[in-house]
C-alpha cells in the first residue's frame, strides 16, 4: 500500500486534534490497538484457509480482502507468529501446514469443534483486551518514539521494529530515574525519554506533581527538542502552581514546535489565569475561535471586567475599580498579579490601610513575570511595584518606598505614571527627612513647615500629619494638633500615635470626656500597656471630679480584693463608685477559669473596685447575698446593686464592666 500522502495527513491533523485534548492533563491517552479485521467463518474439515491482505493505492486501511483457496494455518499451542514487510506496499501473510487446522469443519457437531476458533469482527475495539490465542501479522509494529504525530502515551511513530510492545507495570519514580524497566517481556532502559515520560504521566494522574516534574526534566535532558515534554513539564509545574514558569515551558515547546496545538491551547488558558487576555486569544482562536465555546465565553467575561476595571482607576472611581477586579478574577483570572495590586490600591485608596496589607500577602506570584504584560497604561511587573511603593509611603517606610519607585521607573520608563509618583516619592521622603532634623533641633515652627510640604505632595499621608501635630503641641497649639491628628486618624483609624498625641492635647485643654474616649480607644489596641491604663484611670478620676462626683480612696494598680467576713463585705459595698463582686469556690472548674480573667479586668479597668468572695470559706455571705450557683458576679454602684450574672461568660462580663465604669 502506498503510504506517499500519510505525512501531510499527520501535520495537518495533528494541530486540530490536539487543540481538542483535555488542558488540564498531560499528552497521553489510553493506546488504542484495535484494528477493524475480516471475519473468518468455519469451514469443512479437510480445506485450508489462505488469508492474503492487499491493499489498493488508494486506500490508507490496513484491512485487506480474502483471497484464495481455502488453507489451514499452522498454530503453536494458542499462539502464532508475525511477519512483516514494508516494500512499498503492505501485506499481511499467514503460512500454512498440514498439521492442525485452524478452524474446525462447518459440519462438526459444536462438541467435537476445535477449541481455538477465532471470533469475528473488531476483535479488540478499545485497545484495552490483551490479545492472547492468536496472531496478528503485520508489517509495522507500534512503539512509542519522538515522532511526529501525537497520537496516546506519548508521541506514536509509524515503523520501527517487528516486536509488538505490551502494556508494562508501573514502576516507582526512583526506578525510572535511575534503573532499567521491562517492557513487553523486553528489558529497556530508563535513558529511554518515552518510558520516562510514561511513568511521569502515570504520577501526574494521581496527582504527584513534584514527582511527576522530575521525571519529565529527565526525558527532557534525554530528548530536548521534543515540545511534547515541555509541555508535559508546563502542565506539573501548572498543578504546583507555579504559573509563571509553566508559561515559559509551552513558549519553549512552541519554539521547538511551532504547530503544537496542545502548547498553544494550554498557553491560552494560562494566559486566561494571568488576566493576559490579548495574547491568550491568539493561542486559544489559532484556528479560528477555540473548540470549546466555555473557553471563549471565560476569555470575553475576564476581557469585560479588566477593561471595565482600567477604566475606573483612571477615573479614579476606587469602589468600581475593587468591584471589577474581583470580578474579573471570579471570572477566571485567578492568578493575576496585576488584579491583585490593583484590589490593593484601590483598597489603599480608600482609607482602608489594614485591608491592603493583608491582601498585598494574597497577591499571585508569577515568576519569572510574564514578559509584554500591560495594565492600565503601566507594564504589569513595574505596576507592582508602583503599588508597593504607594503602600511603604502610608506605612511611614519612606526609604523602601522610594526603592520600590525606582524599580517601578526602571522596567517601565516610558510610563508618565510611574515617572511622576517616583518624582513625588522621592520629594516627599526628602521633606520628612529634613521635617524630622529641624524637629530634633528643636526647630517647631520650621519642622512643621516641612511636614506640609511633604503633605502638599501627599496631603492623605497620616504620619506627616502626625508629625506635624507634634510640631503643633510643643508649641503649645491644642486646637491645631487636634485637627492634624484627626486628619490623621482619618486616613489611619487604628493608628495608635496620633490618638496618644490627641489625648494628650485634649488632657492640657481639660477636655475630659474626650480625653477618657481616646483611652479607652487606645486600650483595645494595647490592652497590656500600663502607662494608657493608669492615664485611663486618671482621666476618670478627673473626670468624675469635673461632674461634682466624690471621689473618695481611689489608687491605681489596685488587686482583687478578697473578702473574709460580712463586715469587710459591708464596708465594700458602701465605698463610692462602681464595685465588681465575684463568687466562686476553690473546687468550681469554671471559677478556676473566671478567675484569672477577673484579675486582667482589675487591671484593665483600674478606677472599679473587684472583689472576690470563697462562699465555700464565708457562707454567711453566700447566704445573705442568696448565692446558690458559682460562678455568680454582682456589680454595685454607690452601695447600690445594679447588676448580677450567673455563670457569665468573658465578653459578658467584660461588656457589663466597661458599662458602668462610665
Amino acid at each position: 500500500m502506498s503510504h506517499s500522502g500519510k505525512p501531510v495527513i499527520e501535520s495537518n491533523n495533528r494541530l486540530r486534534d490536539s487543540l481538542t485534548s483535555d488542558i488540564n492533563k498531560p499528552d497521553f491517552r489510553e493506546l488504542d490497538l484495535g484494528s477493524p479485521v475480516s471475519p473468518l467463518r468455519s469451514q469443512p474439515r479437510g480445506l485450508t484457509t489462505t488469508t492474503t491482505t492487499t491493499s489498493s493505492s488508494s486506500s490508507s486501511s490496513s484491512s485487506g480482502s480474502v483471497t484464495g483457496r481455502i488453507r489451514h494455518a499452522p498454530v503453536t499451542g494458542r499462539s502464532g507468529s508475525v511477519t512483516g514487510s514494508q516494500s512499498g506496499s503492505r501485506s499481511d501473510s499467514v503460512t500454512s501446514s498440514s498439521q492442525q487446522p485452524l478452524i474446525s469443519s462447518s459440519a462438526t457437531s459444536p462438541s467435537t469443534a476445535a477449541a481455538n476458533v477465532l471470533p469475528t469482527g473488531n476483535i479488540c475495539p478499545s485497545g484495552k483486551i490483551q490479545i492472547t490465542g492468536m496472531t496478528q501479522s503485520r508489517s509495522r509494529s507500534d512503539v512509542l518514539g519522538s515522532g511526529t504525530g501525537t497520537y496516546g502515551h506519548g508521541s506514536i511513530m509509524r515503523g520501527g521494529g517487528g516486536s509488538s510492545v505490551s502494556p508494562a507495570k508501573p514502576i516507582s519514580t526512583r526506578q525510572a530515574l535511575s534503573s532499567p524497566v521491562t517492557v513487553g517481556g523486553s528489558s529497556r532502559s530508563s535513558s529511554d525519554p518515552e518510558e520516562v515520560k510514561r511513568v511521569g504521566n502515570e504520577m501526574y494522574k494521581k496527582g504527584l506533581f513534584s514527582e511527576a516534574l522530575k521525571l519529565y526534566d529527565k526525558a527532557i535532558a534525554l530528548s530536548p527538542t521534543n515540545a511534547a515534554y515541555r509541555s508535559n513539564r508546563a502542565a506539573a509545574l501548572t498543578g504546583l502552581a507555579r504559573i509563571g514558569e509553566a508559561v515559559k515551558e509551552c513558549e519553549e515547546a512552541l519554539r521547538l514546535d511551532p504547530n503544537y496545538g496542545r502548547a498553544h491551547h494550554r498557553l491560552g488558558l494560562l494566559l486566561i489565569r494571568l488576566g493576559q487576555v490579548d495574547s491568550a486569544r491568539k493561542h486559544l482562536c489559532l484556528l479560528g475561535k477555540p473548540s470549546d465555546p466555555m473557553e471563549l465565553r471565560k476569555l470575553e467575561a475576564v476581557e469585560k471586567h479588566m477593561s471595565k476595571c482600567a477604566d475606573a482607576r483612571k477615573l479614579g472611581d476606587w469602589k468600581a475599580a475593587l468591584m471589577e477586579a474581583d470580578a474579573a478574577i471570579v471570572s477566571g483570572a485567578d492568578f493575576s498579579p496585576h488584579l491583585g495590586m490593583c484590589k490593593v490600591e484601590a483598597l489603599l485608596k480608600l482609607h482602608r490601610l489594614d485591608d491592603a496589607q493583608s491582601n498585598l500577602l494574597e497577591v499571585p506570584k508569577a515568576e519569572p513575570f510574564p514578559a509584554h504584560c500591560s495594565f492600565s497604561g503601566i507594564a504589569c511587573e513595574a505596576y507592582t511595584y508602583f503599588v508597593k511603593a504607594q503602600i511603604e509611603m502610608a506605612l511611614g517606610r519612606f526609604e523602601n518606598a522610594v526603592m520600590a519607585a525606582e524599580k517601578a521607573s526602571k522596567i517601565d520608563p516610558r510610563s508618565n505614571e510611574v515617572a511622576m509618583l517616583h518624582n513625588t516619592v522621592t520629594l516627599v521622603a526628602r521633606a520628612r527627612v529634613r521635617g524630622n532634623d529641624l524637629y530634633k533641633s528643636e526647630r517647631y515652627t520650621e519642622a512643621s513647615s516641612a511636614y506640609a510640604e511633604g503633605l502638599r505632595l501627599d496631603p492623605c499621608n497620616a504620619i506627616l500629619y502626625c508629625n506635624r501635630a507634634a510640631c503643633w503641641f510643643k508649641l503649645g497649639m491644642w486646637e491645631r494638633s487636634v485637627e492634624d491628628c484627626n486628619q490623621a486618624l482619618r486616613f489611619q483609624p487604628r493608628y495608635t500615635k496620633p490618638l496618644l498625641r490627641r489625648a494628650a492635647c485634649n488632657n492640657k485643654m481639660e477636655r475630659w470626656a474626650a480625653v477618657v474616649s481616646d483611652y479607652e480607644a487606645l486600650r483595645k489596641e494595647l490592652p497590656h500597656d500600663k502607662e494608657v491604663a493608669e492615664s485611663l484611670f486618671h482621666a476618670q478620676v478627673a473626670l468624675k471630679k469635673s461632674r461634682g462626683e466624690e471621689v473618695l480612696n481611689m489608687e491605681f494598680g489596685g488587686e482583687v480584693e478578697e473578702v473574709y467576713s460580712r463586715e469587710q463585705f459591708k464596708a465594700a459595698m458602701n465605698l463610692p463608685g462602681v464595685s465588681v463582686i465575684h463568687f466562686s469556690t476553690v473546687s468550681d472548674h469554671q471559677c478556676k477559669q473566671l478567675s484569672p480573667f477577673v484579675d486582667s479586668l482589675c487591671t484593665r479597668y483600674p478606677s472599679i473596685h473587684f472583689l472576690k468572695v470563697d462562699i465555700d470559706k464565708c457562707p454567711s455571705i453566700g447566704n445573705a447575698e442568696n448565692v446558690r450557683v458559682v460562678p455568680t458576679v454582682k456589680i454595685y454602684k454607690n452601695g447600690t446593686r445594679v447588676k448580677e450574672i450567673v455563670c457569665p461568660s468573658k465578653e459578658v462580663l467584660e461588656y457589663s464592666v466597661r458599662h458602668y465604669s462610665g
